[in-house]
């Protein structure tokens, strides 16, 4: 994914056949017309079900072209100037309507990630570990981002990882084998230890746990 300009999610398009809401809606991959696609990644398209336009454009299809068919109104973005879409049925396009907030929530998602990705660079001689855990703990982030900064987990020495990391749940079992190992060397590092029972820190010598005073 990449950032995008989505202020066309704010465009209100109403269809004049029926003067309703029209939706935005993911286009398709190629424009049946002429095969050179739409110019656009959103079309704005009336799923009225009551619209004169589909309810007449059954009828209207039958007869000049054979088929059973119908019509939905279509506008570009940024634009009012009007189109029409042959459908197969009702459902046509309903599948791929756009939540526009869902959308707006992956760009901000990609923003930071695309941020925390240019920060590894100096990070570690800012003592930073916030990019870090930024991208490990992003799981719609890029994987290569991720195991890079999982490498730098050693060098940055900072226990404040361990607990997230610990907590997270990860879907890529590589990356999470690749953290477990750096935190453990992480502890080495630092003469720890995590208790077994409270997951609290402790001295590495440590017999008793000062935490839950469970026996080690």
């Amino acid at each position: 994914m990449r950032s995008r300009d989505l202020s066309y999610l704010d465009e209100v398009h109403n269809c004049p056949h029926c003067n309703q809401k029209m939706s935005c809606c993911e286009a398709p991959p190629v424009h049946v017309g002429d095969g050179l696609g739409w110019g656009s990644e959103v079309l704005f398209i009336c799923l009225n079900d009551h619209c004169s336009l589909f309810l007449n454009g059954w009828e209207t299809v039958e007869l000049k072209y054979g088929h059973h068919a119908s019509y939905r109104y279509m506008e570009l973005p940024d634009s009012k100037e009007g189109n029409v879409m042959m459908v197969g049925n009702s459902d046509a396009f309903k599948a791929s309507v756009i939540d526009p907030q869902e959308l707006k929530r992956q760009n901000a998602r990609y923003k930071l990630e695309k941020k925390a990705v240019e920060d590894l660079e100096t990070c570690v001689a800012r003592k930073d570990l916030g990019p870090v855990l930024q991208l490990i703990l992003d799981e719609g982030a890029d994987i290569t981002g991720r195991k890079k900064a999982a490498g730098l987990l050693l060098e940055l020495n900072d226990l404040e990882c361990i607990d997230p990391i610990r907590n997270h749940t990860f879907r890529d079992t590589s990356l999470e084998m690749a953290c477990n190992q750096m935190l453990e060397l992480l502890l080495k590092k630092n003469f720890k230890k995590e208790c077994p029972t409270c997951g609290n820190l402790v001295k590495m010598q440590a017999k008793k746990c000062m935490h839950c005073k469970e026996e080690l």
